[in-house]
């Protein structure tokens, strides 16, 4: 599917391609992923319905396409000598307001994702799969380092980890994730659970919500 996929979407720019996937996300965060339409979409960008087709052979692939791009870019090439330090860059390449805007979208699909084949393929080919791959690479990196364990038990958890602090900090918390509270879930949890010793200055300070709470 990405090869073909890749062929189709060379017959536009990539500035109408942003375009395009900006439209998308602010679709589907005003009315979800089952009202969102291809005839929304079009109308939306000025396009026709029957080149969305070709572009992209059809709403979940767009769909997901337009996530995928709001992404920074590759994580695998992260390499700041440490896995602490990898993974704090990491979060430190989205800022709270797109964080912010991260946990409409994956609202906007929780649902749809359990009950839509192609949404489900679409995600786990084009996203998870390709993001559950790099982050191996950067854990692979700090085995070699011998910073964690190759028979660590957390190993496999690692990804669920930092998507479940994301996805459900607003649910426990009532506030969105923000970069502050994400650093400090790794290095209280993440971390630990890796057998990763903690930075030289002490346990990472509590986030603000837990503090008061």
């Amino acid at each position: 599917m990405s090869d073909i996929a890749t062929s189709r979407r060379s017959r536009i720019t990539p500035e109408r391609e942003a375009e395009l996937y900006g439209a998308v996300l602010d679709l589907l965060r005003e009315v979800g992923y089952d009202a969102l339409t291809m005839d929304a979409v079009a109308a939306r960008t000025r396009s026709s319905k029957a080149t969305l087709y070709r572009q992209w052979g059809g709403k979940a692939e767009l769909v997901v396409r337009a996530m995928r791009s709001q992404k920074p870019g590759g994580i695998a090439d992260v390499d700041t000598g440490s896995l602490r330090g990898d993974l704090h860059t990491i979060i430190g390449r989205e800022d709270d307001c797109d964080m912010a805007q991260n946990v409409a979208l994956m609202r906007a699909l929780a649902m749809a994702v359990h009950q839509n084949d192609d949404l489900r393929q679409a995600l786990r080919e084009l996203l998870v799969e390709p993001e559950v791959e790099e982050f191996r690479r950067i854990v692979d990196r700090a085995i070699r380092r011998g910073e964690v364990r190759a028979d660590c038990p957390a190993l496999d958890y690692i990804v669920h980890m930092l998507v479940g602090a994301f996805a459900t900090r607003t649910l426990i918390d009532e506030q969105p994730p923000t970069q502050a509270f994400l650093i400090s879930y790794i290095d209280a949890v993440v971390l630990p659970a890796l057998g990763v010793a903690p930075p030289a200055d002490g346990p990472h300070r509590r986030h603000p919500q837990s503090a008061t709470s």
